[in-house]
């Protein structure tokens, strides 16, 4: 069966480029770009791993963490601009289990998740 993958990036061009290495992959792809509409995505069906911007319009990438895992613990990556020891260190704090800096290798991230996902 095909493993679900929701991915939360307000960035398009961002979101499009890993949904289509992913679908190369024989992933199943959802988008949200803003964290409420993640969230509630998020919750409301089942995901094998989400992908989630830290920086995006509603709730941003650490509120949408810690009100998910409240309900469920699906695996987390995080992707930031953001890389200073505070942000990444408050990111394990709330249960991530990968935070990946911008810019990244989408060759790399899907490395991770096909990792996480064995």
């Amino acid at each position: 069966m095909r493993k679900k993958i929701l991915i939360i990036e307000d960035e398009i061009r961002i979101s499009n480029l890993l949904k289509m290495y992913l679908e190369r992959e024989n992933f199943f792809i959802n988008i949200k770009d803003n964290g409420d509409a993640g969230l509630t995505q998020a919750i409301d069906e089942e995901y094998d791993l989400i992908i989630l911007d830290v920086l995006m319009p509603g709730k941003d990438g650490f509120t949408v963490l810690e009100e998910l895992r409240k309900r469920k613990n699906t695996p987390v990556i995080m992707l930031s601009a953001k890389g200073g020891e505070n942000d990444i260190q408050h990111a394990y704090d709330l249960g991530v289990n990968q935070y990946i800096l911008k810019p990244f290798s989408p060759k790399d991230v899907i490395t991770k998740i096909k990792e996480m996902l064995a």
